[in-house]
């Protein structure tokens, strides 16, 4: 991992373990809530690993918290600003992609906006979110292709969709230029009913 990469695993592994701590659950506690092994839990409170979104969601989901809090220091102010280049990179493939969590809001309703890029051939799958999940996507630069659930669908710049975020989806460029796009992602009541079941664990 490089530099930021690090720190940002380091941020995140902190922010995992005091959420984790300050509900009283144990390592096997969270493991068992998330769905993640409990190696991999470790490793990310150690800041020893670089988590897929699809780990850091089901981690976020089962603290009740949001995935923007894992990635940002708590603030006091209402207001955040997040200037060019300080977004998280979450996502990065060999071919120059970048998925960057650049804002987001607090649970339980929570708000992520993204900045993403994808490179010549580049795609990223997702797992299906949890129920209620909602995405918006708007091509800025270059081709994407949203497959959702059994449905494709090809944007060019200027284009837009809206479409479930509980069912798997993908992000494709099937172009020989960079795309680049912006993602808002809507997760209503989360942590609702997960920490009841983690208690109970």
């Amino acid at each position: 991992m490089d530099e930021s990469t690090t720190a940002l695993a380091s941020a995140i592994g902190g922010r995992v373990k005091q959420e984790r701590q300050s509900r009283g659950w144990t390592l096997d506690q969270l493991a068992e809530a998330t769905g993640v092994s409990r190696r991999m839990v470790v490793n990310v409170e150690q800041g020893t690993t670089n988590p897929s979104v699809g780990t850091l969601l089901r981690i976020s989901d089962a603290l009740g918290v949001g995935l923007p809090a894992l990635v940002e220091t708590p603030r006091p102010k209402p207001v955040k600003v997040t200037r060019s280049g300080e977004g998280a990179a979450l996502w990065t493939s060999a071919a120059g992609g970048r998925g960057v969590l650049v804002a987001g809001t607090q649970s339980p309703d929570v708000l992520e906006l993204w900045d993403w890029t994808l490179g010549a051939g580049d795609g990223h799958a997702s797992e299906a979110h949890a129920a209620g999940t909602k995405e918006l996507l708007q091509v800025h630069s270059g081709s994407v292709t949203i497959s959702v659930a059994d449905e494709t669908f090809v944007l060019e710049a200027g284009d837009a969709v809206s479409f479930p975020g509980d069912a798997a989806h993908s992000y494709t460029n099937p172009g020989i230029e960079t795309a680049r796009f912006s993602l808002a992602v809507f997760e209503p009541g989360v942590g609702t009913g997960h920490r009841s079941a983690a208690g109970d664990a």
